[in-house]
């Protein structure tokens, strides 16, 4: 029996829900869970049960809340799992760089291309902002798959935090047929076919759950 308990939103919606999901998932962290349904009557009571800033996901261990994704995410790795960082210190660096860029940035990519694992799509346009942010991921893709992650599949070889905060993006480009070049590609296909993930897109399939026009800025974080 474990203490710790993450709250989440839909699996099929929440970007934000996923990122401390999988990485506790892949750090071996044992954790209950409790799902919220979002854009419902009830949602936003639900969700000030657990959490102070109303949005989800919150992790609960304990006596303590931790609320935004990436602080569950460093507390996590903190506490349970310092593996999930490299050990190099300039590495480790580049890779909080780099999730805190995806936590903090990419906004036209998460307004125009909203997660949806259930569906797929083709953008009728893509607009230039839009593209900036596709370009800026890819960079960075690449850059940490060539300079970091010779070692493994990953962007800095091994699983990392970096590719917790990046798996919704693999996601987003999976459901609008994003074209990726073959180091792109590689790793978004890593990244989509582990266990964890799979779990994840599994039980997203099977939520009843449909939000039309969705915004789920008004309850994730």
């Amino acid at each position: 029996m474990t203490d710790r308990t993450l709250i989440i939103g839909n699996k099929n919606y929440s970007s934000w829900s996923l990122r401390p999901w999988l990485l506790m998932k892949q750090g071996g962290i044992s954790f209950a869970e409790v799902r919220i349904p979002l854009y419902t009557a009830a949602s936003q009571a639900e969700i000030q049960r657990y959490s102070p800033a109303g949005k989800v996901p919150v992790l609960k261990d304990g006596d303590l809340t931790v609320w935004d994704s990436l602080a569950i995410c460093e507390y996590a790795i903190a506490q349970y799992a310092p593996h999930l960082l490299p050990e190099d210190p300039q590495h480790k660096a580049i890779a909080r760089s780099v999730s805190a860029e995806m936590h903090s940035g990419f906004l036209a990519l998460r307004s125009r291309m909203p997660m949806n694992m259930r569906s797929r799509r083709q953008l009728p346009d893509i607009p230039t902002e839009l593209q900036r942010d596709i370009d800026r991921v890819c960079s960075l893709w690449r850059s940490c798959r060539q300079n970091y992650g010779q070692s493994g599949d990953f962007l800095f070889g091994s699983f990392s935090l970096a590719d917790t905060m990046y798996a919704p993006v693999v996601s987003r480009f999976t459901t609008y047929g994003v074209t990726l070049d073959p180091i792109c590609q590689a790793y978004s296909d890593a990244i989509w076919n582990l266990p964890a993930m799979q779990e994840w897109r599994d039980a997203a399939w099977s939520e009843a759950e449909v939000i039309e026009d969705f915004d789920l800025a008004d309850y994730a974080i």
